[in-house]
């Protein structure tokens, strides 16, 4: 039978093997800030029946083909780090709402190459700004492209990148 844990244990737990408290955790932080900022987006969106990784993985299709280039599925989920499976059912989904295509690469069976419609990139032109707006309120000028607060995050991924595990 299972014995709830006093409060004392719990406490010594969190003093002798944690940083003292979820606010000093900068992974607890990291978590609700995005949390905050994925919230705030997808309210801003919502009126465009887009979600916030929806917008994201509807951009980053249009960045990636600007120059004529031919994007994959594993091209896309490469770039953005987004998992296959999540990346998958995005584009299902942007594809049902026929923002985007899927079509089977003609160099390589295997491969989905990915394009932005008409549909697409009316709606991400009426996205943007509105996502640039909400990224204003909550960052202020410091998150702007070329802001302090932007060049820190690119410094701090950096490191992130160098340090973590390298998946196979």
């Amino acid at each position: 039978m299972d014995v709830d844990v006093k409060p004392k244990e719990l406490q010594k737990a969190f003093t002798s093997l944690s940083l003292g408290a979820p606010d000093r955790a900068i992974g607890f932080v990291l978590w609700k800030m995005f949390h905050l900022y994925q919230r705030e987006i997808d309210r801003a969106l919502e009126a465009l029946e887009l979600t916030h990784l929806q917008f994201t993985t509807l951009t980053l299709v249009a960045w990636l083909s600007k120059d004529g280039d031919e994007v994959t599925q594993t091209t896309l989920a490469r770039f953005s780090d987004i998992h296959k499976v999540q990346l998958s059912q995005m584009l299902k989904a942007l594809d049902e709402k026929g923002m985007v295509t899927r079509k089977t690469s003609s160099i390589d069976v295997r491969a989905k190459n990915v394009t932005v419609t008409q549909v697409g990139l009316a709606r991400m032109r009426k996205a943007l700004p509105l996502v640039i707006a909400v990224q204003k309120r909550l960052f202020g000028e410091t998150g702007m492209p070329d802001g302090k607060l932007l060049k820190t995050f690119h410094s701090v991924l950096r490191h992130m990148e160098s340090e973590a595990s390298v998946e196979a």
